[in-house]
């Protein structure tokens, strides 16, 4: 097939699918092999890029999707619904975290690292689809374990989850408290450690102001639920 007509049918796919596709999913429907659809996919991103553009092609594990670009998200956000993009509480970004960090977390697992009980934030984060059941584990009551979905990694700008930064290695001590085995690390270097989270917090605060705008007309509306 030639080149620059590959290139349009995958640039139609990837925009009418509205979702990651995976690469095994463009090789059945174009019986092209994975070196040919990487290729053409790696020159749509580079011309996207040098046009400026304000779409752009994002790697999610091993599938593509054609997306806005992050710095536009100001300007859509008013245009779109609300339940585009979720509106996480507190409590809500310390499930969705632990659980990145925890593969295949059940809930009690959870519910001892925050100390309180988790099931209202795990129901709203399955419902965002940010998380997603990971079968069940091997324990008494064969409880549900849960991990993160390819739409977390594509809210946050992550093409696999092994792009999480590192968390700083901990130890109990005698009075069996964390103690932190790295503190003599650089400040610089400890700062990157819950970097993901911080976006997480970042994305949470931007959506909360807009919504809030959205919401200024109209201030006998109910407040906001910080589940």
């Amino acid at each position: 097939m030639e080149k620059e007509k590959l290139k349009g049918i995958i640039e139609a796919i990837l925009f009418s699918a509205g979702k990651v596709v995976k690469i095994r999913e463009l090789m059945a429907l174009l019986e092209l092999n994975s070196d040919e659809i990487i290729s053409s996919i790696a020159e749509l991103e580079q011309e996207y890029t040098l046009a400026g553009r304000g779409l752009e092609i994002v790697r999610v594990e091993d599938g593509y999707q054609l997306a806005s670009k992050k710095e536009y998200h100001e300007y859509i956000y008013p245009m779109i619904s609300r339940t585009a993009k979720p509106t996480l509480s507190q409590a809500s970004l310390e499930v969705l975290s632990i659980i990145a960090y925890n593969s295949r977390a059940t809930k009690t697992d959870v519910d001892t690292i925050r100390g309180v009980d988790s099931s209202a934030s795990i129901y709203r984060l399955l419902e965002y689809n940010l998380i997603e059941q990971a079968g069940k584990a091997d324990l008494p009551g064969k409880p549900m374990t849960y991990k993160v979905t390819d739409e977390f990694l594509k809210m946050f700008g992550l093409k696999s989850i092994k792009d999480l930064p590192d968390l700083p290695k901990y130890k109990l001590d005698s009075n069996r408290q964390i103690v932190i085995d790295e503190l003599e690390k650089e400040e610089e270097d400890s700062s990157d450690k819950n970097a993901v989270i911080d976006e997480i917090k970042e994305v949470n605060t931007i959506n909360n102001e807009l919504q809030n705008e959205a919401e200024a007309p109209e201030p006998q509306e109910g407040e906001e639920d910080n589940t």
